[in-house]
């Protein structure tokens, strides 16, 4: 049992190194509950054209009535002046992410300031508006050969003395463990995404 939980928490610890480790340009993208994030960036563009078609595509349809009445709102109070315009800018900024959040089935918790994203989402973001997914999908691949490569050497070193004494073959199988278990969950996180984009 001690071991499984050493195991888990070690191969919980290496997926969150493998995608925080990614190295990410200085330009950084932002993620969907930014102020700089492609939410709010279309929804400025949108208060300014007085359209809001182009931001219901960020909400489910059950919420877009909501959306469309807050704009509305919106439009009305922020011919009142610089500082109503500000307020209201804002107000609606945090409806339009609220509901998309609420889309996602995830919580709102504000909205975070600009550049406020993990480096995993700035990757991809960048992919994104570079129209190219080469580097994050070579960066990717190379640190999931790094983990499967080093928990694989540390496998067989421990293998070459296990069975020196109980405590080298105990260390041995807490590596065996650890090994399989990082390469499963690599797998089995590879195949869910195949799942869920096929669904």
């Amino acid at each position: 049992m001690r071991m499984r939980r050493i195991a888990v928490g070690v191969v919980i610890g290496g997926t969150i190194g493998l995608v925080l480790g990614l190295a990410v340009s200085q330009r950084v993208f932002a993620h969907c509950d930014t102020i700089g994030g492609p939410v709010v960036t279309e929804a400025k563009e949108a208060l300014e054209k007085g359209d809001v078609t182009p931001v219901l595509k960020w909400v489910k349809k059950e919420y877009e009535e909501e959306v469309r009445l807050a704009f509305e709102k919106v439009l009305a109070v922020r011919a009142k002046g610089p500082e109503a315009k500000e307020l209201a800018d804002l107000y609606f900024f945090e409806t339009l992410v609220r509901l998309h959040r609420a889309g996602e089935g995830a919580p709102y918790t504000g909205l975070e300031p600009a550049g406020a994203v993990e480096p995993p989402v700035a990757a991809a973001d960048k992919a994104v508006a570079d129209g190219n997914v080469d580097e994050l999908a070579r960066e990717l691949g190379q640190a999931a050969e790094k983990g499967v490569r080093e928990r694989f050497v540390r496998l067989m070193e421990a293998r070459d003395h296990r069975d020196e004494s109980v405590e080298a073959g105990r260390e041995y199988v807490e590596a065996y463990v650890v090994f399989v278990h990082y390469v499963e969950e690599l797998h089995n996180f590879i195949a869910a995404v195949g799942v869920h984009h096929e669904d």
